[in-house]
């Protein structure tokens, strides 16, 4: 069995903002400070678990870069709070958890698994590419499917899109690897 965490990997979430006051809001790369993935020495399939309290705003994006002076302090703390306590409910649902199986074909796994997010559980398709030396998977999520109402604020003249984008980049060198049967 392999294991591997926030310390050999990363994963993030990315926001987009609308409405019309969408101009002084921010889209966001939110991190996940914990979470594991594991998976068997035949590389067959794969488990997440994600900690949803551990949340925490990376920086503001502005036109798709990370411009990190664009929030204070204050503001990310008010955004994580925002996310953990109004959006995930993450006092009830601590622990999001993707459980997948893993198919191969010249070396390249494809990920065809269930997220089960804030007490609902979906089908979520997962595409995998090499970026130079780091293993990307990526996924949309709609969060309705999930009972998540995007967060909205100023009578809803500025809110989240519904669909967030999740990327875990593992290093080659921790990637599962397809073993002869």
């Amino acid at each position: 069995m392999t294991r591997i965490t926030e310390r050999e990997a990363r994963c993030s979430v990315f926001t987009f903002k609308e409405g019309l006051l969408s101009a002084v809001a921010h889209d966001l790369e939110i991190e996940v400070g914990r979470f594991s993935i594991e998976w068997p020495d035949d590389a067959s399939r794969l488990t997440a678990e994600l900690d949803a309290r551990s949340l925490h705003v990376r920086h503001a994006l502005h036109d798709g870069r990370p411009a990190p002076s664009a929030l204070s302090e204050r503001d990310r703390r008010k955004i994580e709070q925002n996310i953990v306590e109004e959006v995930l409910h993450a006092s009830r649902h601590p622990t999001i958890r993707f459980e997948a199986s893993l198919a191969w074909s010249g070396g390249k796994p494809t990920i065809e698994g269930t997220l089960s997010l804030a007490g609902r559980s979906r089908s979520v398709p997962v595409s995998v590419t090499q970026e130079g030396t780091e293993l990307v998977a990526r996924a949309t999520l709609h969060q309705p499917d999930f009972g998540i109402t995007p967060y909205s604020a100023m009578l809803g003249t500025l809110k989240i899109k519904p669909d967030v984008k999740v990327e875990v980049r593992v290093p080659v060198a921790h990637r599962p690897v397809e073993r002869a049967a």
